[in-house]
């Protein structure tokens, strides 16, 4: 076969286009012309082509055997002016040709009308088969083949043309273009060097593809593990709190996702995924055409090619180049998984829309559900959301919640193809859901995200859950250290994927939050002046669990129950605590042999070598004068007996004190900003006397809520500490199996850190308290707590802060209320000062009934006695008053007029209505009180 024809066909083809665009042929278009013989006749094609040009003549004729017709026929076609035509163009098999077979040979065949013949008809002279300049045509017989060559002269364009009778071309030997030779070699050649190109970049992309196949080596899906975000949980471990992470995920293993979900989801973006080889060839030829005409993107990818683009990284670009390599590593992973275990790698890998990642996270923010408990009908929602779970500028995608229209159209087509393929409405299989889900989301509260509870008052459940998992090295500070279980402590929250399960009681976090958010409808803080900020923390004494927390409305912003840290690097956090500090200072006292009945000065005076005065919130002579018991110093918050004791002890002993109660910082306040002091890594007799002078006795010194409340846990514990803590158990899953392993978690390391008869001793009058301040518990529960307040600045009669502490035997509470931000003198919305017995005191109580509610009620030991009542710098006990009003007791702590009614219990006649309270409505705990360490005559 030549390159012009077949030439075992009875026609030949052959091209000729005319010189001046046309081929002198019958005007008529027609024409056939056949051999003599009566043989098929052969056939050429005319093209015309623009002026000037030429014609190649390529065709097949039939030639007749030897002692047969004298001439083979060519049906090269007529033409008229100016338009294709064809010409019958008789072609003689060379002379003496034997068999039929025409030897090579060189003709011009010019070409002209017939004489007399109809319009635009040319009679071809003969010509012998052989070879031409221009043009070739296969000549083949019955008996045998001729390959001939003509040079066709150029057609005339009709009488009186260049090819007409009279024009230049009539009988000339190859007359026409002289370079149409050249041209037609050079362009033979070039097509032959394309196609051998083309032939060229096929073989060695083939090869390509070969070699990259067996070559690649895959990274396998259980070595390529997606981020997943972490999950916390309640206590109850069912209740999420808040759910943190890059990409919202958590995994699953294919027996905790529904055959119908599965099927679903094959329905919706490949419904062969069960029969074909992983690989879609017509989605790589689309990608080819879409990158070489620069079309928009397509899909049609395979389940298994899908997740190989989800799941690698350089698979992210639409190119050519992308889907080769998309299809290379969809047919290694067909190769080596399961459909059933690719269809689990797909389902945790692809994005469902609204920051969800695979398809528990996606049955999780869609209906709130895990997705082993998904319907047919859920699960086809969750798959059609697959194909465009966003919205683009082209398509407002399929979320129910944004596009419903096209999301029940996409849903149904999910339905449909469900059943067609027999996966409904089938044997052994489900039947098709009537109705679209109803319980679908809205996306304002549509589940967990990736920042789910960084934003609510749990944000600071999340913060410290990180710190202790640094404490426990479940996770590392240096790079370097970082191994496939210990990632860095600044990401593992949110890629590692933990199920954590916190100590936090969501209904005791609810108590808090009701009670002290400000938002929240009905608190005690609503309605208050916009400054004022409240802190609730509540510790299961018998073991240190944080059962509340509330210290803000989110994770992001200001800790008001804990420690934060400046822009400046400096850590800040602490309150100072005022007389509720005292519960420290009576301990301290009692264990260093002084009693409850012991006597003190009570009287304001000026220390010696200082240039302040100490006096109790202004009051400068209280009624126990200069004999005041550690009890009544206690109850009627008295400052100046305290400063005594913890100048006859140390104040290092009152600090060791709190220390051991659970006090881990404490701030000096002579510095700006404040500087603070691990109290669990120094010496107490290295910070006290300095910075933490002998004020320290009456709470001048900031410290925590959260370490409060752990102090005030330990007394109720009856002096066995229990570091607080919110990790109770953190599980990471097993990525093969899907079980999940408990790696970390609580350890409780129960510690007696102060004599249970010095704590029987304090809890003895703190439990007299909450009646001194009006706050008894409901149905005559039990509780000992303690009030305190300080000043807002020095020598100020406004407070700065204002709290209430106290416990029963199940639960320790600790409630600070103070500023928002700048700090400003505390008032109440009816113009009264806020002090430790009025609003904090009303959040402690409201707080703890409901905390408490159907639990036990249970008492304190009783108290044992201990001390030497005749130590302390006091005098002697005076007469005992004559009492001028009845319901007055012996010591004068509960007259009417003793002004103690708001529990202020500084004795310093501070109570809401009395005429001569200069500061209404405060509870003293500190009260008129230096803020700086005060100065020593050796500092002059």
């Amino acid at each position: 076969m030549n390159s012009y024809g077949d030439p075992s066909s009875p026609r030949g083809r052959a091209q000729i286009p005319g010189h001046h665009g046309d081929s002198g042929g019958d005007p008529r278009g027609g024409g056939w012309s056949a051999a003599q013989d009566g043989t098929a006749p052969g056939r050429a094609s005319v093209t015309p082509r623009a002026a000037g040009g030429r014609a190649s003549v390529g065709g097949s004729a039939s030639v007749p055997p030897r002692g047969g017709a004298n001439s083979g026929s060519a049906s090269v076609g007529s033409a008229s002016v100016g338009r294709p035509g064809r010409a019958s163009v008789p072609v003689s098999p060379a002379p003496g040709a034997a068999s039929g077979r025409a030897g090579a040979g060189r003709a011009s065949v010019p070409v002209s009308p017939a004489p007399g013949g109809p319009a635009g008809r040319a009679a071809v002279g003969a010509a012998s088969a052989g070879r031409a300049s221009v043009g070739s045509a296969a000549v083949g017989g019955v008996a045998g083949r001729a390959s001939a060559r003509a040079s066709v002269s150029p057609v005339s364009g009709g009488p009186g043309g260049p090819g007409g009778p009279t024009g230049p071309g009539r009988g000339r030997r190859g007359a026409g273009d002289p370079g149409a030779s050249t041209r037609a070699r050079k362009r033979r050649r070039m097509n032959i060097l394309i196609a051998g190109f083309a032939v060229f970049i096929m073989l060695a992309g083939i090869g390509v593809v070969g070699f990259t196949y067996y070559s690649t080596n895959v990274v396998l899906p259980e070595d390529t593990a997606p981020p997943q975000a972490t999950t916390l949980y309640a206590f109850d471990n069912k209740t999420i709190i808040a759910k943190v992470g890059e990409q919202n995920r958590t995994l699953v293993t294919i027996d905790q996702i529904p055959q119908h979900v599965r099927d679903a989801v094959a329905a919706a973006e490949d419904r062969n995924f069960y029969k074909h080889s992983g690989v879609d060839y017509k989605g790589i030829a689309r990608a080819a055409w879409n990158n070489l005409s620069g079309g928009d993107k397509q899909g049609a990818s395979t389940i298994t090619q899908q997740y190989a683009r989800n799941a690698y990284d350089n698979l992210k670009d639409d190119t050519y180049a992308r889907k080769v390599k998309e299809a290379i590593l969809a047919s290694k992973l067909n190769d080596k998984y399961t459909k059933e275990q690719i269809m689990q790698y797909y389902l945790n890998v692809i994005y469902f829309g609204r920051g969800a990642y695979g398809i528990e996270a996606a049955a999780q923010t869609y209906f709130g559900k895990p997705a082993k408990n998904l319907t047919v009908a859920e699960g086809a929602v969750l798959a059609a959301l697959i194909k465009q779970p966003v919205p683009s500028a082209t398509h407002k995608g399929y979320d129910p919640a944004v596009n419903p229209t096209y999301a029940k159209q996409r849903w149904d087509y999910v339905i449909n193809g469900m059943v067609a393929e027999g996966w409904l409405d089938a044997p052994n299989r489900p039947q098709r859901p009537t109705e679209y889900p109803k319980n679908i989301k809205s996306t304002k509260n549509g589940g967990v995200g990736v920042d789910f509870g960084v934003n609510t008052p749990y944000g600071n459940v999340i913060n410290y859950v990180k710190a202790e998992m640094r404490d426990q090295g479940l996770c590392v500070d240096n790079e370097a250290d970082v191994t496939v279980n210990k990632l860095l402590c600044s990401q593992a929250l949110m890629e590692g994927g933990y199920r954590i399960r916190t100590t936090i009681d969501t209904k005791i976090q609810k108590a808090a939050v009701d009670t002290a958010q400000r938002k929240t409808k009905g608190s005690e803080l609503a309605r208050q002046p916009p400054n004022l900020m409240a802190a609730v923390v509540s510790i299961d004494p018998r073991n240190g669990r944080v059962l509340a927390y509330y210290g803000g409305d989110n994770g992001t912003g200001t800790d008001y129950a804990g420690k934060n840290t400046d822009s400046n690097g400096n850590i800040t956090g602490g309150h100072s605590p005022g007389s509720s500090f005292k519960i420290y200072t009576l301990a301290a006292a009692l264990k260093e042999g002084k009693a409850l009945e012991s006597r003190w000065k009570g009287r304001a005076f000026t220390p010696e070598g200082t240039k302040f005065k100490v006096s109790n919130a202004g009051v400068d002579n209280p009624s126990c004068g200069d004999s005041c018991t550690l009890t009544v110093s206690t109850l009627k918050s008295l400052n100046v007996p305290f400063y005594h004791v913890t100048q006859e002890i140390g104040p290092d002993k009152v600090v060791d004190m709190a220390a051991k109660a659970g006090i881990t910082t404490m701030w000096r306040t002579d510095t700006n900003p404040p500087k603070p002091y691990d109290l669990t890594k120094t010496d107490p007799k290295k910070i006290a006397p300095s910075p933490f002078f002998h004020v320290v006795g009456y709470g001048q010194y900031p410290v925590t809520v959260l370490d409060h409340a752990n102090g005030v846990a330990t007394f109720a514990n009856q002096g066995v500490y229990n570091r607080a803590h919110f990790l109770y158990s953190v599980e990471k899953q097993d990525e093969v199996t899907g079980k999940w392993k408990k790696i970390g978690g609580e350890k409780l390391k129960p510690e007696r850190r102060i004599d249970k008869d010095v704590v029987a001793d304090v809890t003895s009058v703190l439990e007299r308290y909450p009646a001194q301040v009006n706050h008894r518990l409901e149905d005559g529960r039990k509780a000992a707590s303690k009030t305190g307040t300080w000043e807002q600045k020095p020598d100020s009669p406004e407070n700065g802060d204002a709290w209430m502490i106290g416990y029963t035997p199940q639960l320790a509470t600790a409630v600070w209320v103070g500023n928002l931000k700048d700090r400003k003198p505390l008032k109440l919305k009816d113009g009264r000062r806020v002090s430790g017995g009025n609003l904090p005191g009303d959040i402690w109580e409201r707080f703890m009934e409901q905390a408490l509610k159907g639990k036990e009620k249970l008492d304190f030991p009783p108290a044992a006695n201990i001390g030497d009542p005749n130590t302390g710098n006091g005098e002697a006990p005076p007469p005992p008053p004559t009492p001028t009003q009845p319901n007055c007791d012996p010591l004068g702590l509960f007259c009417d007029n003793n002004g103690n009614g708001n529990g202020n219990g500084n004795g310093n006649n501070q109570g809401p209505t009395g005429p001569t309270d200069p500061r209404p409505g405060g509870d003293g705990g500190g009260g008129l009180l230096p803020s700086v360490s005060p100065r020593t005559a050796e500092d002059d």
